[in-house]
């Protein structure tokens, strides 16, 4: 997967139509998530598409590292989608946990970019991460 920060200098010199196209694009590069995964319990509450949140975690260096599994069923949708996972993905639970994500995501300016139906359900998926992490690093 891109880092944030790859994704933000390819997003910078695109337009209009082109940003749709790299989201699509993004949301294509996910990781498969296989469907018995997409039930009720790893649905996103308040996303105007569907959007599945499964976290997995990693042990690296002894460290419990985050690992999210992701799919919607709406193609710019998934792109959101893809740069919330993007932002933390494979990171230390307690750096995840601590991260201004929302922040992080601001350079995209996706609200005013996209459809605010399209971007309502992103704190949802900010919080679902978050409140995965916090468990995880035991705050």
């Amino acid at each position: 997967m891109r880092t944030l920060d790859d994704i933000l200098e390819e997003y910078e010199f695109l337009e209009g139509d082109e940003r749709y196209s790299l989201l699509i694009e993004l949301g294509r590069e996910l990781e498969p998530m296989p469907d018995a995964l997409k039930t009720d319990a790893t649905l996103v509450r308040g996303c105007s598409a569907a959007v599945w949140v499964y976290p997995t975690e990693q042990t690296a260096e002894d460290e419990q590292r985050l690992h999210f599994l992701a799919d919607s069923n709406a193609a710019i949708t998934k792109g959101i989608v893809a740069l919330v996972i993007a932002a933390v993905q494979d990171k230390p639970a307690r750096e995840v946990a601590a991260m201004d994500v929302t922040g992080a995501l601001a350079p995209f300016d996706l609200k005013n970019q996209l459809s605010s139906n399209r971007t309502q359900g992103v704190p949802n998926m900010i919080a679902l991460v978050q409140e995965h992490a916090a468990r995880i690093a035991g705050n």
